[in-house]
């Protein structure tokens, strides 16, 4: 996951990122950090934390400049320490750089060993560092032949936003996995976000996606320039309309939230179920489980209460504390469930631990049956491109089929979005990135592959 943001000739530009990065919160909660330049030198910023407990108006005067741009970090490796966030700054030949990520590098080790057998010294376990490196010591003159000297050398998924003192260098991969897009500000001045839900909030008008394959360099005084590095093999991946992005963010030209609906529909055709009601598993099952309702043509409610000032928890030394978890977040309306048939939705089954326990919350709350549908394919393999999925073994729908893991969850039913019903939910002009579902590793490698072992 992650969150990306550029911000570039704007007055205050790490103000704008700020609350850029607020509105992608959901992105990633784990770090965040914003650097700024002036046109003589970078000022950065970074800490562990939620972005508006890291920032006060203090600290984002500091970081002057009309360039900024900033990280919101989920991690899927790396420590939990301030050096394993972004963003990534470093001096070399040229000046100074500054660099953010989206995304996950596959050929991570073999480049950074590499790179250490010529002597570079690594401070982080981030793939992102790789890429400081490989500019750093590119023997190229220019700043953008270095960066695409280093484009040449990583594989896998990246959305990347590049700052030196006078300029910013954007980048989407050539499959296009993670989004990224452009936006314009009326007063003049361009901003570049993982999602369209943070121009809305900073008052940018949405200019259109960033190209698979296409690298953007703004300069002062001109309007990006576009040049198409790699030929684009776009492969959006599917789970930013399933589970990521909020329903609100249009990525590559398509409304999230029209998507979630659509797939509870085509959920409701496939594994219908004989129910009075149907609840969704809040926030991110709200949507699918609408559309199923629809479906159906039964009541659709909010009978889950999602408790919003719980934060991020954590792994717990006993498994009676982790059970609790779910009851600190999650709370049934008894009164609408008491006694009835309940389907409820969620966008997707990892481990099957948390679909137990609300399942288990419904039953004890009086469900007379509990339909699990999930508003996706089943999970069958770990994903290298960026999703902290567990490894193959620990994914439930890899060691057992559906009736079997209805009776360990202890659901009256359980049903799944098919993978052509999911393609048929999105659109099937594109050839989205299925790989959790189908294993399907188009940069390379195969189902057996380590699971992800970047920075976000």
């Amino acid at each position: 996951m992650c969150a990306i943001v550029g911000v570039f000739g704007v007055k205050k530009a790490s103000t704008v990122a700020y609350y850029s990065l607020f509105s992608m919160q959901h992105r990633g909660q784990e770090a965040t950090g914003i650097s700024a330049s002036d046109g003589e030198k970078i000022s950065i910023y970074k800490k562990r934390g939620m972005v508006a407990d890291v920032f006060s108006q203090d600290i984002l005067d500091d970081l002057q400049g009309e360039c900024a741009v900033g990280h919101n970090r989920y991690s899927t490796a790396g420590s939990a320490s301030v050096g394993d966030s972004q963003p990534v700054f470093a001096k070399y030949k040229l000046g100074e750089i500054s660099v953010v990520h989206n995304g996950n590098l596959i050929n991570k080790q073999e480049v950074r060993n590499q790179l250490i057998d010529k002597g570079a010294i690594f401070q982080t376990d981030m793939d992102t560092e790789n890429i400081i490196h490989l500019i750093a010591k590119s023997q190229k003159d220019s700043l953008v032949d270095r960066i695409k000297d280093m484009l040449s050398r990583i594989e896998g998924a990246y959305c990347l936003a590049i700052q030196s003192r006078s300029k910013m260098f954007v980048i989407r991969d050539r499959f296009g996995i993670r989004p990224l897009s452009l936006g314009k500000f009326k007063d003049g001045g361009y901003i570049v976000a993982s999602e369209t839900c943070a121009f809305d909030l900073v008052g940018a008008e949405f200019i259109r996606d960033v190209a698979p394959g296409e690298m953007l360099i703004f300069e002062e005084g001109k309007e990006p320039l576009s040049e198409q590095v790699f030929e684009a093999d776009f492969h959006p991946c599917a789970f930013e309309y399933i589970y990521f992005a909020r329903p609100d963010s249009i990525i590559d030209s398509k409304n999230v939230y029209q998507m979630r609906l659509e797939m509870g529909r085509r959920l409701a055709q496939e594994v219908p179920a004989e129910v009075d009601l149907v609840l969704p598993v809040p926030d991110s099952g709200v949507a699918a489980a609408r559309g199923y309702a629809e479906g159906l043509g039964v009541p659709f409610e909010m009978g889950i209460v999602r408790n919003h000032y719980v934060g991020r928890t954590f792994i717990e030394p006993t498994q009676a504390i982790r059970d609790l978890k779910v009851k600190l977040k999650l709370s049934p309306v008894k009164h609408l469930i008491a006694g009835k048939r309940v389907a409820i939705i969620d966008d997707s089954l990892v481990r099957g631990t948390t679909s137990k326990q609300i399942v288990r919350m419904l039953l004890d709350a009086g469900a007379k049956e509990v339909h699990m549908r999930i508003a996706s394919p089943e999970i069958k393999f770990p994903c290298r491109y960026g999703i902290d999925t567990p490894t193959q073994m620990e994914l439930i729908s890899s060691s057992y089929g559906v009736d079997e893991i209805a009776h360990m969850i202890g659901a009256s039913s359980l049903g799944f979005l098919s993978i052509d019903g999911l393609k048929a939910s999105l659109g099937k002009e594109q050839n989205y990135s299925l790989v959790s579902f189908d294993g399907n590793y188009f940069a390379g490698g195969s189902a057996e592959s380590p699971g992800c072992s970047g920075s976000c």
